[in-house]
This record gives structure tokens, C-alpha cells and sequence, in this order.
């Protein structure tokens, strides 16, 4: 296989992704540019990759015809965000700041937060959805402390009663 390289520097660049990278797919491709760039043949490049023939070439085409940015990975698909970043920061603000006499409540809840996210940001959310992103931004659940179902609280309070101070 018989590749140039398609401007001057770009061995070097490789080499500096490559060693950046940690995605391994993406590392792989990286290295069979790189290797192909060196002068080494399809099956070599494959063995030393340990990838298929078809991915080396692969990815060496896509080098020789696109140059790095053609080999470098693309952000993968999927649904775009429904609150922007902005509106997420004010979000999270907002969730900080607790409830407001507005909200009606002394806390907030999930149900309380899908109003907040419809009246305030204009978008609405599953209860799911409203949990998930919470939960995206650090908030947890809060749990009531977990109680033994033997526990008798007339003898906890004898025992702090008669308990020698330490």
C-alpha cells in the first residue's frame, strides 16, 4: 500500500494522537494511518494492529483521501439535548435555591420539578426524564435512615439514659 502523507507534519500528529487516545477502536485506526504512512504492507499493518485486512485499509483509504480529520472519530448520534447548557446551569441553580413560595411546597420533588422545567424553562419532561437529570447533575434521592425492624425506641431511650458518660 502506497500512501503519502497529505501534509507535511501529519506522522508526527498520529504519533501525538495516538498517544493521547483511549479509546481503542479509535487508537487503532489512528496507528494503521500511521503505520501505513511508514511504508509497511496491508498484512503487516494488520497483524501489528491486530485488526482485520478490510479495517486497515479501510481506515489508510479514508487517510489518503480525507486526510486525519477523516479518520479521526465522529461524536456519535443520538438526541440532542433538550435543555441547552445555559438552561441546564440555571437549571441546576434553580434546583439549589430550593422551593419558592410560588411552587406551593416546602420541598421539591420530582412531580414539583417537571412544573418547574415547564413553567420556567418552557420544556416538558417525563418523571423519568426529570430523575435522569437530576441524577445527572449529582442530585440524589434522599433515603430516611434505614431502621432494624427489631429496634425497640423505649429501650434506646432507657440505655441514653442510664449510659456512664464517656
Amino acid at each position: 500500500m502506497d500512501i503519502s502523507e497529505r501534509k507535511r507534519g501529519d506522522r508526527q500528529k498520529l504519533a501525538r494522537l495516538i498517544a493521547r487516545e483511549s479509546n481503542a477502536m479509535q487508537r487503532d485506526r489512528l496507528r494503521s494511518g500511521l503505520l501505513v504512512l511508514q511504508g509497511r504492507q496491508t498484512l503487516e499493518v494488520s497483524a501489528s494492529v491486530g485488526r482485520s485486512r478490510a479495517f486497515v485499509q479501510r481506515w489508510a483509504y479514508a487517510y489518503r483521501d480525507g486526510g486525519i480529520e477523516a479518520v479521526q472519530g465522529r461524536t456519535p448520534p443520538g438526541r440532542r439535548p433538550r435543555l441547552s447548557p445555559e438552561q441546564e446551569t440555571r437549571f441546576v441553580q434553580r434546583v439549589k435555591a430550593g422551593a419558592t413560595p410560588r411552587d406551593g411546597v416546602a420541598s421539591l420533588r420530582g412531580r414539583q420539578i417537571e412544573g418547574i422545567l415547564d413553567r420556567e424553562f418552557g420544556k416538558t419532561f417525563s418523571l423519568n426524564g426529570v430523575y435522569q437529570l437530576l441524577k445527572r447533575h449529582g442530585f440524589v434521592c434522599l433515603e430516611p435512615r434505614p431502621r432494624h425492624p427489631r429496634q425497640n425506641p423505649a429501650a434506646a431511650k432507657a440505655f441514653k439514659r442510664r449510659a456512664p458518660l464517656l
